[in-house]
């Protein structure tokens, strides 16, 4: 490729015929390419490109500890999962399109966060913009932002995720006032967006963790109305308040 080439396709920002131009020059000569088929694979390479170097950017920004997939999941090890409504779910967003929130309960090694995680890398896959944080780092968060008065703007930044998994609530101990904070996000995020939530704890308990009733009944409506719920303490089916396996 000859260097005012190369300067030209970097300054354009045309990354895949960077490195494909030879390649794809090469093929086109010897299969005798028209220029407009040539121009065609051209674009199809660059918006296949593109479209993949953002998607991997939306993944590096979840910050997703771990990259669990669906199709990996060991769904023997929960036999009474709902399998067949549970990848309908997936495969058809209807969690994102209709803004469902998802509370997968269970304890530690039920497979909850990977379960989770794969719900929300679909919907990165599927470019939506997520996020993936521990319940504790977002009350921390949340909590430090009252010191230099951002905590609307870093609300406003939460609540702006299309699907905000918040993994582990119940492990950290909070004071009322914390989890005031965390309402106000859940509010703010109401019928607006996907929330995924994983926690060890049942709804019974939420109450004694969250140290007040009609927060913790109103915090619970609000992830349940419409929403889905998995129990895999249990190994129950999915339910919603519109369905009940």
């Amino acid at each position: 490729m000859e260097k005012k080439i190369e300067e030209q396709l970097r300054y354009l920002k045309l990354f895949y015929l960077m490195e494909n131009w030879n390649k794809d020059v090469s093929e086109a000569e010897e299969n005798g390419w028209s220029l407009s088929k040539l121009f065609k694979h051209i674009l199809n390479k660059e918006e296949e490109f593109k479209r993949n170097r953002a998607r991997l950017s939306r993944i590096k920004g979840a910050k997703i500890p771990i990259e669990y997939a669906i199709e990996t999941y060991p769904f023997q090890n929960q036999p009474h999962l709902n399998q067949k409504r549970l990848l309908a779910h997936y495969e058809s967003l209807s969690y994102i399109h209709n803004k469902k929130n998802m509370i997968l309960m269970g304890p530690t090694g039920s497979g909850k966060t990977g379960l989770a995680t794969s719900f929300l890398l679909n919907a990165i896959n599927a470019k939506y913009r997520g996020k993936f944080i521990l319940f504790s780092e977002l009350i921390e968060n949340l909590w430090a932002s009252k010191a230099d008065n951002t905590t609307k703007v870093l609300i406003n930044k939460y609540a702006s995720y299309d699907c905000l998994l918040v993994d582990e609530l119940g492990l950290l101990k909070v004071e009322e006032a914390q989890v005031g904070l965390f309402f106000t996000l859940m509010q703010k995020r109401y019928k607006k967006t996907c929330t995924i939530i994983t926690t060890n704890l049942g709804f019974k308990e939420w109450e004694d963790y969250l140290g007040n009733r009609q927060l913790a009944a109103a915090l619970i409506d609000r992830m349940t109305d419409n929403g889905l719920v998995i129990n895999m303490r249990k190994c129950n089916s999915i339910r919603s308040d519109a369905e009940v396996d």
